[in-house]
């Protein structure tokens, strides 16, 4: 009986001390930019970001296309009509010389789901990248949308 007690003893103490050491300051950050539907990443000491946008105001950017759209997915799968290039997710920074030279030029990008272009737009902000954005939910939510691939 006494082994019991103390391993609930134990067992208390160490979820206690996993609550403490959680940062309502992060936890807030992430509500943030979920609410804002932009992403911040910290690079080389400058706050840059790259914006979420949905398959509607995809649809209305291709309307008049003034950016480069690149298919991130893998693997590789059928792509929007009008895409530029097909790039990896995880090749973006290996592969730079397909990318715009300037730094402020419009990249989009999308995955199946939203995730892999995610990830490539953190790292194409890292790069330097400033008008990245990132097609939310993916090409999923683009067929889901009404819109043709």
């Amino acid at each position: 009986m006494r082994k019991i007690l103390w391993l609930i003893i134990i067992v208390v103490i160490i979820v206690i001390a996993v609550a403490v050491t959680k940062s309502p300051s992060s936890v807030q950050v992430s509500e943030n930019q979920t609410q804002n539907s932009q992403e911040t990443v910290e690079s080389q000491n400058t706050l840059v970001s790259y914006k979420n946008i949905t398959p509607d105001e995809l649809y209305e950017m291709m309307q008049n296309k003034d950016f480069t759209l690149i298919d991130v997915h893998i693997p590789e799968q059928k792509h929007i009509k009008g895409t530029d290039k097909f790039i990896p997710y995880n090749e973006i920074r290996m592969r730079a010389d397909e990318l715009p030279q300037d730094k402020n030029a419009k990249i989009v990008l999308y995955c199946r789901s939203g995730a892999m272009s995610a990830v490539a737009a953190e790292e194409l902000v890292k790069m330097g990248y400033k008008n990245v954005y990132n097609l939310e939910g993916g090409i999923i939510a683009w067929q889901d949308r009404g819109y043709e691939i």
